[in-house]
């Protein structure tokens, strides 16, 4: 006697059918979230180089916004914002942009000299190569006490004013204004130095690396 075959169970296929469908609309949002996020750091890198604004989080908001994408849209991490600036400067801006950041590293490199005592640091957006004409030259430095080195600049005539620091294990920070750039400069002891996170792959320059830019 012939063996029959197995009929198809519809509630089999059915449930095998909406599970495609829930997994193909999962991929489609996670394209689509993937997309928005690109979309809106190429949007607030605009916003950040053409406006000088430097409250990052404000700068997806806005981007957002422009985009009309809901609040809910998956936001940009800043390490994406940076990528989407260097993007910003390589298209748009190429030579005002490597002619803005030779100066600021220029001025970076002469305050890392004058301030060579305290093992300074360049890091941030001018080490980087991301930086903005609006951007801040951020320097480390190393003292076991702040005020030494407030006192150091105070007795030589420089203008600074005391910011309060932007987390727990970023130690003291002042503010120089010169004539050709911001100057943001943190005080950390050793320790603070030495246990502080660090991102990979974030640089951080010591004065004979931003010479050596400088010579390129």
């Amino acid at each position: 006697m012939p063996r029959r075959s197995a009929e198809p169970d519809p509630r089999r296929d059915r449930g095998r059918h909406e599970r495609s469908g829930r997994e193909r609309n999962t991929d489609l949002r996670a394209r689509n979230g993937g997309h928005d996020r690109e979309r809106i750091a190429h949007a607030a890198a605009r916003i950040i180089a053409e406006h000088g604004l430097t409250d990052w989080a404000q700068a997806k908001r806005k981007a957002a916004r422009q985009l009309m994408l809901p609040e809910s849209a998956p936001f940009p991490s800043n390490e994406e914002i940076e990528a989407a600036l260097m993007s910003y400067h390589a298209l748009f801006a190429a030579t005002a942009h490597e002619a803005s950041l030779r100066t600021q590293r220029e001025e970076a490199l002469a305050w890392m000299k004058r301030l060579a005592a305290w093992d300074p640091l360049l890091v941030g957006g001018v080490a980087a190569g991301w930086a903005t004409a609006h951007s801040d030259i951020r320097l480390e430095l190393v003292a076991d006490d702040a005020k030494v080195v407030e006192i150091a600049l105070a007795n030589e005539g420089v203008r600074y004013a005391a910011l309060p620091p932007r987390a727990s294990d970023t130690g003291a920070e002042l503010l120089i204004e010169t004539p050709r750039a911001s100057l943001r400069v943190a005080v950390l002891t050793p320790g603070e130095r030495r246990n502080r996170p660090r991102q990979d792959e974030e640089p951080r320059l010591a004065a004979g690396a931003v010479a050596a830019l400088l010579e390129k």
